[in-house]
């Protein structure tokens, strides 16, 4: 349903706006817990969305590689230019060229691009981009059918992303709708996901790999068991996580690791007890090594249906512990906290 609704809301969108130029939205790919089958707390889902993004005629994106540094992980800019469509035809006509045409002609015979409005310099700007989309749900939401059995109320808590709460005298969802520009034809994107830092330029997309991993707990699914426990599993630690130390993405990576090693006939639910002390003992071992990689990056036994970047499997893996190499306090507190997570 969720899926559903941001697709009426994106199919909306292209009729709207289709002539002014604006980024072409794909169809929403359910991303997270909730879509992979293991939300902790039934109570606090939320249901994450990426909308990808393509440039619109006339125009391309290239993504940047932010190298200064100032913020962890892979960060891009999306440099948005003009591009020559000398011989595109657009509804049987021929469209006028953004690049050659001159500037004159454009206005007379052409909507001029709103791209533009969502810029930043030369730039896509996350903030502009996601305001826009709330914009067109707000106003839209009336002509929707989900109108007549739910009611919509904005969350006005994240500037980088469109958070809000369906809800009626039965029931509530909370939905996150990220936007991302798509890495080549991978399953990595850059998205305008909100960050902890004090500031994050509004020109900033973070590289993520939720929609590969959302594809491998697929993949896994597929060739699961019928009682397959790796799930239930995967809840049981979240839940018992007693702070923040490592985050319940920490517990996803172990477990992606040992789904990727034992095989699935060893999931049933007999199994339970012996995958859960598994896990946990992945995790002290990562945690006595300071060392965790990430799954994606670096991985060559990846399912071949999970579409990479030519040089992923073969990099370094990221190591999501580095940070416990460099705070002695930092590891001390987090093998407390393991201990804390195994007594529980």
């Amino acid at each position: 349903m969720v899926t559903g609704l941001i697709d009426a809301v994106t199919r909306l969108y292209r009729c709207c706006l289709l002539k002014h130029f604006y980024p072409v939205l794909q169809p929403a790919i359910g991303v997270g817990n909730a879509f992979e089958g293991w939300s902790p707390r039934a109570e606090g889902v939320v249901y994450s969305v990426i909308v990808p993004l393509t440039a619109p005629p006339g125009h391309t994106f290239h993504l940047e590689l932010d190298t200064t540094g100032k913020m962890p992980g892979k960060n891009f800019c999306i440099r948005v230019a003009r591009a020559c469509t000398c011989t595109g035809e657009q509804r049987g006509k021929k469209m006028l060229c953004f690049f050659h045409s001159p500037e004159g002609e454009l206005k007379r015979n052409e909507d001029p691009s709103r791209l533009w409005n969502l810029c930043t310099g030369s730039y896509l700007d996350v903030e502009k981009t996601a305001l826009l989309f709330k914009l067109l749900l707000e106003e839209s939401w009336s002509c929707l059918p989900y109108y007549l059995h739910w009611r919509l109320r904005m969350v006005l808590s994240s500037f980088r992303s469109c958070k809000f709460r369906l809800y009626n005298d039965a029931e509530s969802f909370r939905v996150e709708v990220l936007f991302g520009v798509q890495q080549g034809d991978s399953d990595i994107y850059v998205i305008s996901q909100p960050t902890k830092a004090l500031f994050t330029p509004s020109t900033t997309w973070q590289e993520t790999y939720a929609v590969a991993e959302m594809k491998f707990f697929r993949h896994i699914a597929r060739q699961a068991p019928q009682d397959s426990c790796h799930l239930k599993c995967l809840q049981l630690l979240t839940c018992a996580l007693p702070a923040r130390t490592f985050s319940t993405y920490t517990l996803k990576t172990v477990m992606m690791h040992l789904l990727n090693t034992i095989p699935m006939s060893q999931w049933c639910r007999r199994d339970f007890l012996h995958r859960l002390l598994d896990s946990l003992d992945y995790l002290r071992r990562s945690l006595q090594r300071k060392r965790l990689d990430c799954f994606v990056i670096g991985n060559p036994s990846i399912p071949v249906e999970i579409n990479l970047p030519p040089d992923f499997p073969t990099v370094e893996p990221p190591n999501l512990f580095w940070h416990l190499t460099q705070d002695p306090y930092a590891h001390r507190k987090a093998m407390k906290e393991y201990f804390c997570l195994q007594n529980q």
